[in-house]
This record gives C-alpha cells, structure tokens and sequence, in this order.
C-alpha cells in the first residue's frame, strides 16, 4: 500500500485518525523545510503535493509537528530549544514509535521522563545531557531497539542506567566518558554495535563489555587507549569488527585475542605500536582485514600474520623487516592486497614477498628503493598491480631484470622509477636504459666481509663482536647493532675504517673497509639474545648473519636439604633447590649412587615444583647419605644430608635356651636391632654378671662366651639392650650338666697337663687362651685371598695321613679367639705351621665342634661337635656385619675343608705369645679315630713364631706320623662310648 501522509500543524492534541486533506492544512505557516527524508523513518518529503515546498524560519519553530505514516506516527521537536523532557506531553502519543529530540538544550533525564509508548528509536543526540538517571529508560525497555546519545555532555554511565534488553545499537561517541567500570552494560544482551569515539577514554576495567555476548560492531577510535588486554574483551564472543585507530596503544598483549574468536576486521591504525610478536594475534583464527598503518612499527616476528586478506602497514618503519628477514610475509597464502608505502624501504630481496601466491595488490609507493633483486616479485602469479615510485634505483647489472618484467606484466602506468647511479645513468629512467648500459662495475653498496660470531659468556663478563664490511664507494657508512632484529639505540660501538687495494679484471681498486665493534659489559641474562650489524650508505645496507650470545651462571643453592632422623615407618622430607643460567637439573643420589631402595619398592616421590624430595614409609635400608646434585651447563655443585632411620631396639633372632657339658665353652647369644645400635647388658639371675678370667663378649656384646663352663654358670641370663627410643630385654636359660666324655681317673696318657710344671703352665694357658669363636664371621679379606688361603692350606695338608673314608679335613685357618678383655688382636701377618713333634690337648666342646678341654682334667676328652645351635651360631649371618673387637684367632695346620663352600671366613690375629710343651714322650704315635666328619691332623695350638720350628717340622715331618681325631659334621653327637686315648 502506497504511504499516505498527512502533515498537520497545531498546538493541541492531534487526532488519532486524521483525515484532512492538503487544502485543509495548506493555511498553516508552520510546516517546516526541515521535513525531508530521514533514516528510518521513510519518505516524508512528499508531504505536500506538486513542487510546493513551504518554508519558515527557525524563529517560527514551534509546539508539536506530527507526521502520520501507514507504518506508524513519527513526532518531530528537533531544533527547538527544549530543555526538559515532559511524560505528561508524550503520553497521547500512544502508537508513537520514533522520538527524535536532537539538537535540542536537554540537560538530563530523570527517572519517569518517557511513558509506556511503543518507542523503536529514540534520539538524544548534540543535546547537554550530563546526567542520566537510573532507570531514565525502564519504561521503554520492552520496545526501544535504536539509542543515540551522542554529542553530549555524559562522563558517568553506570550498570543501571541500560536496562534494555531488546536494544541493538547505541551511540555514546562525542562524550566524556573517560573510564568504564565493569558489568556497565550487562543489561543489554541484544546489543549490535556500539559507538563510543572521541570520549577520551583512557581506562577500560576487566568485564566492562561483559553481558554483550551478540555485539558484532565496537568503535573506540579517537580515544586514550594504552593497551589491548583479553581483560577488557571479556564476554565478546560474537564481536566482528574492532575500531581501535587513533589511540596511544603501544601493547597487546598475548592472551588479548583470545575472547573474541570471530573477529574478521581490525582496525590499529594511528597508534604507538612498534613491534608486531608472534603472539601479538594469536587466537584470531578468522581474522581477514587488518589495519596497523601510521604506526612506529619496525620489527615484525616471524607468523605474526595468518590467514589475512587485506593488510594494511603504510606509513611505518619496517624497512629492514624487508630487508632482512626470511619471508615475512610466509604465512598469508590467501593475501589479497599489501599496503606498505613510506615504509623507508631502501632494498627488495627476492624472499621479500616469499609465501603471496594469491597477492593481487601491492603498493610500494613513497620508498626510496635502490635495489631490487632478480625476481623478486616473481612468485607472486595471480599480481595484478604493482604501485612504484622511486629515483634511488642503483642500474647496475643486477637491475637489467626489472624493466623487461614490468613491460610483460603490463604494469608501466604505476610503476615510476628512475637510477640514481651510475652517475651517466642519473636521472633516466630505467625503461629508458639499454640493457647492456646495466653493468657491474664497482660495488657502491657495503658487503660484509666478516661475520659477528656466536658466543657463551658467565655472567658478569665481558663480550665483544666485531663486524667487517667494504664498498667501493666513498659515500658516508653509517652502522647500527640489532639484537633480536630491535635497534640498540644506546650501545657502546666503536668503529674504524682503512683504505686497501684490490684488483680485479678491470684493474686495481681501491676499497675502503669498515669495522665495527659491539661492546657488551657486565652481560647479564637480559644481553642473551641474536646480535648483527646492519652497515648503510646511500647506495643501500648489508645485514650480517645474527650471532647468538648465551650467558650462563653457575648453579648456585638456595634450599639445601639438611641432616635428618626420623622413625621407622615415618615420611622423609629432603628440600633442594638451586638457581643459575640456564636453569639447572636437580638430581639425587644415595651413598654416591642411584640405587635407591626405596625407589625399588616405589616408596620414593620427587616433586620438582616443590622442590621436595620424599622417601614415605620408611625403613632401615634407607639409611645413608643423599646427595643432591645441581647441574647446568655452567657447571654442578651438589649438598649431602644424612638420613637417620630411628628404630626401638628388638632382637633380630629368638633368644635360645642352652644346655652344655661341664666344662665345654657356652655361647649365648643376643642378636639385637634398632636404631641407632643399641647397648646391650648383661644380667644373671637378676643381679649384676660378675665377669671373671672365663668370661668374654664379643660383636659389641651380642655374645656372652663362658669357657670352661662350671655348675655355677648355670641359671637365667637376661640381655638388656637399649638406646634413645627405648629398652627391650630378654633371657636365656643357661643348664650345664656332667660331662660323660672324660675319664678324669685315666694316668699315663700323653697330652697336655701331663708332666712337670711345664706343662701345668701350659695346660692354664690352653684353658685360657684358646678359645674358638667361629660365630662371628667378619669379611675382611677379598675372595683372592682366601683362594690364596685355601690353596696354601692344601699344599701343607698333602703330606698328612687321612684314614678310612668319608673324611672331612679342616681347613687350617679355623679361627681361634683369645682376650681376657674381649678385644680382637691385631691381624696375624703370616701362617706359622705348628711343631710336629708337640703335644696333642683334644677339645671337648663348643663352637662349631671345637672344645676346649676342662681345666685340672687328666685324661683325654672326647672331641664333641656341639649342638646344632652351637652350629647356627659359628655361621650366623646377622654377625658377619660387626667389625668389632672378637678375639685372636690361632693358626692350625695340617686341616682344610673339601667342600670350599665351607671354608670359614672369619679374622685372622696373632697368637697369643705362649710356647708349645716339648714332646715328652718321642715314642708317642697317636692312634687316628674318624667318625664320618671332621679330620683333626696334628695339634690344633701352634707355636707363634720360629722359623726354626718351621724348618725343623719340615724336616721331621716326612719320618713322624700325624695324630689324626675325625669328628662327624653333622647333627649327631660323638658316640658317648668312645674310649680314651692312652699311650703305648
């Protein structure tokens, strides 16, 4: 249906449904000339027929002009000086969609201004607004979709001032808004665009935009903006376009982008940027126009762009950017135009424009280039134009390309360049220059000659590089020092340049060479980074290759893990950390190495965000020495602390009863635990031990050795053993019965105690000093010596006679004890072979089968092998780990093992100092006894010292048979019924 208006002109109440005609309202003087079309709100020009356009003047402006359209009613009181908004006035205006009251003196609004209309658009634009009160709008919330406020005098907006959820564009440009708070416009959640230009905005607090999640269009030119920070740009998940020109921005940050995933235009333009990161648009996945133009730009990483179509970087400084560096332009495979006019491009390398295969536009305008090498713009297939303006072109032979390819490429009416030398090519333009006029005859720009080179310094040192280049031109050099492609504006350069002659198939020239010294002092971990010289005359710069400078710093502590005792079963806690350049690698170690038990049985837990170092459950084995270990390329340094496993003390094996014959060696033994090693104590019958001449302990008291036992040694011993946790004691019952295997009335016989007082002194000498430990097994030797041992004892033994079968022969290293204060004596040096002709004392009892034979007893006992237990004992493996004091051991000859698992790996030590009693009786050959066992050859006692005993029984062994007592080794005891022995 065609629109119909009708313009009516009153001061009163309008009808709802007019229906005069022109003629009727052509008297009234007050239709005004300002009634043309306007945005959104339809054609309202034809409001009088024919070309009858009635005019008045704004002094004639006043009261109510009403425009009644199909659509809707618009009311019109612009221009009128209104400076208060009247509820009262709007409220017949029952279907009024559009209010425009622009250009009016409105100060402010107040809460109730508009009734309930039906209101679309609505504006407040170039009035003096400054004050907007809460809820000013919240009766136009259901229906108003368009706001203008702009040009205005508003400086505080606040979270409750928008509460319009159905509105889709708002304009605040023009005001005073300096600062923006958070949550401010949360209440609009249909919001299209936003304008807020030239309000001197400087701060914009995190969420300020929070609550617009369907903006697509936000314009914040012309204002104070410092940086782009992902804060700010929290909730704008739908946003397009960005306008950001013509603010002080100089920072974006890495993360910024990442709130607004659908942002295909942006607009930098006019701000303080001047380095383009790598990260600097990340997150930016469909961004296509970009605008950076009439920045500081001079250092561009490389991908700083991706996936562009249109970018714009006129009017910056990135001529070494162009220069220099491999492509930077690689990743814009779908580039389209280029804009890179004064840019103070000198030089265009052929990886300039590497990677723009879709390039279709590029404008190098206002550079002053001087070369450009061959094929430079060759990968660019789909070029459609090439804007170029230049006079500083260098026609040498390397520019005879140029106009041959611009010719083909149909570019010649935008590409303007002319040669600045040689100088009989000056001026001329370089389509006019005959190719063999492009020649190389000199070389006017500087070429490097010698490169900066990489370098590794400590902190604190001193660096220098040097950089070398010549040119034949005596054109004024300048040069420059870059770290990480960023001019070092305030470094210490020192430069020098000298005169030499170099020939040439055009004969000698002379060339002047420039050096160029970067100093770098006290280097810190700031100073690491790619260093190159960029050397400059008029004809154009070289860049070196980038040298990198590492600086390292010994690693040095700053936890180190401190001494510990803990309880068994408790969590070990061990802190290192260290610091240096670069970063050290903290390792651990145990006792110089990396078995670690607890790590075995996954107890061990390392936390290097922590530094901690964690042991949980822990045990006795993880006693030892930690080390940890910092290392860097600088070097290592490494702090130990001990780990003290505390535990009560316990006996490692049951406490045994024993039952010995009268006048065997007793052994008790009280194999303790704990940490640290307890203290042991021993009790008899609950009163003190009296220690006499027969009393011995040995492995720091864990055995309690009585020779010679007597009825009076029997009863409850009670070991106590004790340390820092606590006290745990237990008791062994000790029986000694009669012993049924001596013949105390036998006369005659050969042995010792028979015969003078020698022999007497000799008897309580054997009855003392000889007294066998073999439970205490100290390894103290590497296994070549006991083979060395074992093959020795053999050799001496293969004169000796061995009767009947199933003999085992002793070896002769069978341990002997002797120290009447229970201290092992010293290491015995040598073997001495014991004297054939001595005489023969046989043991009755004790340790391991060896006993020694009671005191005032006058005949010969019965050698008894003991109990099982007295077995255990003499191999004990809880005992072989104590180097403590255990008594001297007595050498024996003429005995060995044939099994070698069963050579006994105890302590040699020296023999008491005591002579052997002379043979009484020459005539003397013993009787040779074996029971399925051990094979005794000779007397067990030997003589300590004399190589003359030694000579004399090699001598005499050959014609003297040996006196032989075999002893089964096994759990059997000697048959009670064996008779003995008496000489012949």
């Amino acid at each position: 249906m065609k629109t119909r208006p009708v313009v009516c002109c009153f001061g009163g109440k309008p009808p709802l449904h007019s229906t005069c005609s022109l003629p009727l309202c052509s008297p009234c003087t007050r239709i005004c000339h300002f009634l043309i079309p306007q945005p959104n709100f339809g054609n309202v020009s034809a409001c009088v027929s024919g070309n009858v356009k009635p005019m008045c003047t704004a002094s004639q402006i006043h009261g109510v002009f009403v425009i009644y359209l199909s659509n809707g009613v618009c009311i019109f009181r612009a221009n009128n000086k209104i400076t208060a908004i009247s509820e009262a006035q709007l409220r017949p205006f029952l279907a009024l969609e559009t209010l425009d009251l622009s250009n009016n003196n409105v100060v402010e609004i107040k809460s109730g201004s508009f009734p309930a209309l039906p209101l679309k658009n609505l504006f407040l634009n170039n009035n003096r607004l400054s004050s907007l009160e809460p809820g000013c709008f919240t009766n136009l919330s259901s229906t108003l979709q368009v706001l203008r406020l702009n040009r205005n005098r508003l400086s505080n907006i606040g979270p409750k001032i928008f509460t319009l959820p159905h509105l889709q564009h708002l304009e605040l440009s023009r005001n005073r808004v300096r600062r923006v708070d958070g949550l401010t416009f949360q209440h609009l959640p249909s919001l299209r665009s936003l304008k807020m230009q030239r309000n001197g905005l400087n701060r914009l607090m995190d969420g300020c935009f929070w609550g617009l999640g369907d903006m697509e269009v936000l314009q914040l030119d012309y204002n104070n903006l410092t940086e782009v920070s992902k804060g700010w740009l929290y909730g704008l998940k739908s946003l397009q376009q960005l306008h950001l020109s013509h603010n002080t921005i100089s920072k974006i940050k890495s993360d910024a982008w990442e709130p607004c995933p659908k942002l295909s235009e942006l607009n930098l333009s006019s701000n303080h940027l001047s380095r383009l990161d790598e990260s600097g648009f990340a997150n930016l996945g469909v961004l296509d126009r970009l605008d950076v133009g009439n920045n500081r730009v001079s250092f561009i990483a490389d991908g700083a762009f991706r996936g562009l179509s249109n970018l714009d970087l006129q009017n910056n400084e990135i001529s070494w950017t162009i220069e220099d560096m491999n492509g930077p332009f690689s990743a814009l495979d779908k580039l389209k135009k280029l804009f890179l006019q004064r840019n103070q491009i000198r030089s265009v390398t052929k990886k300039s424009f590497s990677g723009l295969d879709a390039l279709q536009h590029l404008d190098l305008s206002n550079n002053a280039i001087m070369s450009i090498q061959a094929n430079a713009f060759s990968q660019m297939k789909n070029l459609q134009e090439l804007r170029l303006n230049t006079s500083s072109l260098l026609c040498d032979c390397q520019l005879k390309w140029l106009p041959i390819w611009v010719a083909e490429q149909t570019f010649l009416y935008c590409v303007n360049a002319s040669c600045a030398h040689p100088q009989m090519l000056q001026g001329r333009s370089v389509f006019a220059v005959r190719q063999e006029e492009f020649v190389c005859e000199d070389f006017p720009k500087p070429q490097i000659t010698v490169q900066p080179e990489t370098q590794s310094a400590l902190k604190g040192a001193n660096v220098t590089f040097v950089c070398s280049a010549a040119s034949s031109s005596d054109s004024p050099m300048t040069f420059a020092w870059k770290k990480d492609n960023e001019v070092l504006n305030d470094a210490e350069i020192h430069n020098q340049a000298h005169l030499r002659v170099q020939g040439g198939a055009g004969g000698e020239t002379e060339v002047t060479e420039y050096t160029t010294t970067l100093q770098l002092r006290n280097v810190e971990f700031s100073s690491e980074g790619r260093y190159q010289c960029v050397i400059s005359n008029h004809f154009g710069s070289s860049y070196s290759t980038k040298a990198r400078l590492t600086v390292h710093m010994l690693p040095s502590f700053t936890k180190t893990p401190m001494d510990l005792s803990i309880r068994a079963g408790a969590t070990a806690r061990l802190e290192c950390a260290a610091v240096g350049h670069p970063s050290p690698q903290i390792a651990w170690q145990k006792d110089g190495g990396t078995d670690f038990p607890a790590a075995r049985e996954r107890r061990m837990h390392v936390m290097p965000e922590d530094d901690v170092f964690f042991i949980v459950d822990v045990k006795t084995e993880d006693i030892g020495v930690y080390s940890c270990t910092a290392q860097n390329t600088a070097g290592a340094i490494s702090a130990n602390a001990t780990l003290t496993v505390l535990e009560t003390p316990s006996f490692l094996r049951p406490l045994m009863d024993r039952t010995v014959a009268k006048g065997e060696t007793a052994v008790l033994q009280c194999i303790a635990g704990g940490s640290p090693p307890p203290k042991l104590n021993w009790t008899k019958d609950d009163s003190p031990l009296v220690v006499t001449e027969r009393h011995f302990f040995a492995a720091a008291n864990q055995l309690l050795i009585i020779v010679d036992a007597a009825e009076a040694d029997a009863g409850k011993y009670t070991c106590e053993m004790s340390n820092t946790l606590g006290t745990e004691r237990g008791n062994i019952r000790l029986t000694v019965v009669p012993n049924p295997n001596c013949d105390s009335g036998a006369q005659g016989v050969v042995g010792v105690g028979i015969g003078t007082g020698a022999g007497s002194d000799d008897d309580g000498w054997t009855t003392v000093g000889i007294v066998i430990i073999a439970v205490v097994c100290c390894v103290v030797g590497t296994s070549l010596v006991w083979v060395v041992i074992i093959y020795h004892t053999r050799r001496r033994n293969e004169d000796c006679s061995v009767t009947n079968t199933d003999e085992t022969n002793l070896p002769a290293d069978i341990p002997s004890y002797l120290s009447s204060q229970g201290t092992l004596a010293d290491r015995q040096d040598g073997y001495i072979p014991s004297e054939s002709g001595s005489s023969h004392q046989y043991m009755t009892s004790s340790i391991s089968g060896f006993y020694l034979q009671p005191k005032e007893m006058i005949g010969l006992c019965h050698l008894d092998t003991g109990s099982e237990v007295d077995m255990e004992v003499a191999i004990d493996p809880l005992l072989c780990h104590y180097q403590g004091p255990i008594g001297s051991l007595l050498h024996r000859d003429n005995m060995y093992l044939t099994d070698p698992a069963e050579v006994f790996t105890g302590t040699f030590g020296k023999a008491p100092n005591w002579r052997p009693q002379q043979d009484l009786h020459p005539g003397f050959t013993p009787l040779s006894v074996t029971q399925n066992g051990i094979t005794l050859h000779e007397n067990p006692y030997t003589a300590p010292d004399a190589e003359a005993d030694h000579k004399e029984f090699n001598d005499s062994s050959s014609e003297q048979s040996n006196s032989v007592y075999e002893q089964p080794f096994d759990n059997t005891r000697t048959d009670s019924t064996s008779q003995c022995l008496s000489s012949t």
